[in-house]
């Protein structure tokens, strides 16, 4: 056990903690600092190194506010295990804790969060997190009587401003130049851009007043004709994870639709997400709000286009094996897939998507002679452990990457990893696909496909996804999109399919259209269908 350390006053604490943290905690920062240097060769050496100091000097001022008798140890103790994961996931993935992925860490279940765990996330943990922790309770804080130990705090406080200010006297010409440069710099500064997000989400969802729940198309109705006596049926398919240079349809040289590649599926090209994590892309893609205006308060307090579809007389059926639906799917009839319901497509902590084609018979086999919108939401892509979305019969490209910690993997491991994924969603699609053609003696059918985000595999050394939209790399917010329409389908509903599929080639397409494209799709009328948004109206007539 280790020895109680030599009494500290809480000034020193304070720069020992600051320190730590500039040390430890933000060498992701500065690797992107040193990126923003290689694209700025003259920068001065002496301003390089003061940001160090400068950031020493601004936490030393920040932590001073918490070194509260009675507070300090709880308070740090808790902020260094926080900035630890933090710490870790910009170091390794790369990714940024802003207000979306704030906003997808609250919403991630303990399932999907087991996923991250794995030997070099608890061995930082205990490193850069538990042992620090353990040091900061057994340190001995020395505190002096009350006005004393204030007025050591202020001059403290007042020496770590001038020494930003002398910095800032000689070189804040260069830091704005610099900052203005690098805008990413910010997302990157531990603790106090993870803090700021996590602060403004519970502002906004805890703290503020509940926006009033408002419905849309109430006015919606059902205007299908059903000329052939069957009624229309559509099987929404919603992807996880996957980005579209991945897949065959737009270009990629190996056969991951392999599967589909024969059913004469339309892939809409260019094709861009709302967000880059589920928790923001799933509401987006299905509210009356674009991606440049989407407020995720206004989004959960407002009729998805799920809702207006059943406004409108279309029964529909939302089946989940990913992450919920995050308040899309609450007003109509929906199902999560027990991760116990299947002991040979389930472990107890993910199941295959195979499982969701079961949900699938069953819905089809108890279907209404009604249109119908069947949605399968599935977990597909999703890491880091991508090895757990196929089964071993789907394990096609080799040598493949059977682990969580992706960045010990080769390059070549992890995207034949992520593309075994991809296949076997294919494969699901290609399922689909095939039990709507059983269904034609009833139904006119219909199956549309798309991704929520996409994915990161080491590119400018990015992996997962959650980047901020403004900085996200294409691999984050280029997604497929798929559609396959029946013969009776298209002649019922007016559909031209050689118009529609060269419309896709056209591309220029993004969740925004998904709304109206769903309601066009199933034939409702309300005034909240904006027609020059639905991919399907160009072709219809």
């Amino acid at each position: 056990m280790l020895t109680r350390f030599k009494t500290l006053t809480v000034n020193r604490f304070t720069f020992i903690t600051a320190l730590f943290y500039v040390c430890v905690f933000n060498i992701p920062l500065f690797e992107v600092i040193k990126k923003g240097i290689e694209k700025q060769p003259d920068v001065d050496p002496i301003f390089i190194a003061s940001m160090p100091l400068f950031l020493t000097f601004a936490l030393s001022f920040v932590f001073s506010l918490f070194t509260v008798k009675y507070l300090v140890k709880p308070f740090f103790i808790i902020l260094t295990l926080l900035s630890s994961s933090v710490f870790f996931a910009a170091l390794k993935y790369n990714v940024v804790f802003d207000y979306g992925m704030i906003e997808n860490t609250f919403q991630t279940n303990s399932a999907e969060a087991l996923m991250y765990v794995n030997f070099a996330s608890i061995l930082n943990m205990l490193l850069t997190g538990i042992l620090p922790a353990y040091l900061i309770y057994k340190a001995n804080i020395q505190y002096k009587p009350f006005f004393k130990e204030l007025l050591h705090k202020v001059l403290f406080m007042l020496a770590m401003l001038a020494g930003l200010g002398i910095i800032a006297f000689f070189y804040f010409q260069d830091y704005a130049a610099f900052g203005r440069n690098n805008d990413e710099i910010k997302r990157y500064i531990v603790p106090t851009y993870f803090i700021g997000a996590a602060a403004k989400y519970i502002n906004v969802h805890y703290l503020q007043t509940p926006i009033e729940y408002q419905q849309l198309g109430l006015d919606a109705k059902n205007v299908t004709t059903n000329a052939n006596g069957k009624p229309n049926l559509l099987v929404l398919v919603v992807g996880e994870t996957a980005r579209s240079m991945n897949y065959q349809y737009y270009g990629y040289d190996k056969p991951t639709n392999a599967y589909t590649e024969g059913q004469g599926l339309i892939a809409f090209k260019d094709t861009h997400s709302c967000g880059t994590a589920t928790a923001v892309s799933l509401p987006c893609m299905f509210s009356r709000m674009g991606r440049e205006d989407y407020d995720s308060r206004r989004a959960y307090a407002q009729d998805t286009a799920i809702d207006v579809l059943n406004h409108g007389g279309i029964k529909v059926q939302w089946f989940d094996n990913d992450s919920g639906c995050k308040g899309v799917c609450d007003q109509v009839e929906n199902i999560t897939i027990d991760l116990n319901s299947d002991p040979e497509l389930c472990s107890g902590q993910y199941c295959f998507d195979q499982v969701l084609l079961n949900k699938l018979d069953e819905a089809l086999a108890n279907a209404e002679q009604k249109d119908t919108v069947i949605a399968l939401h599935v977990i597909g892509s999703h890491g880091p452990t991508y090895f757990l979305r196929y089964p071993p019969e789907h394990r096609k490209f080799t040598p493949d990457c059977p682990r969580s910690d992706i960045q010990n993997c080769s390059a070549e491991e992890l995207m034949n990893t992520y593309d075994n994924t991809i296949l076997y969603t294919d494969y699901i699609i290609s399922e689909v696909v095939n039990k709507l053609k059983q269904q034609q003696t009833k139904f006119d059918t219909a199956m549309f496909y798309v991704s929520d985000h996409g994915e990161s595999l080491g590119e400018k050394g990015m992996y997962l996804h959650g980047a901020p939209y403004s900085i996200a790399p294409i691999e984050q917010t280029s997604i497929p999109m798929l559609a396959w329409v029946s013969e009776d389908f298209s002649q019922d509903n007016h559909l031209n399919m050689a118009c529609l599929a060269k419309e896709a080639e056209k591309g220029g397409f993004s969740h925004d259209n998904l709304f109206d494209s769903l309601l066009g799709l199933m034939n409702v009328q309300t005034q909240v269908y904006q027609p020059k948004l639905d991919i399907f109206a160009r072709c219809r007539g």
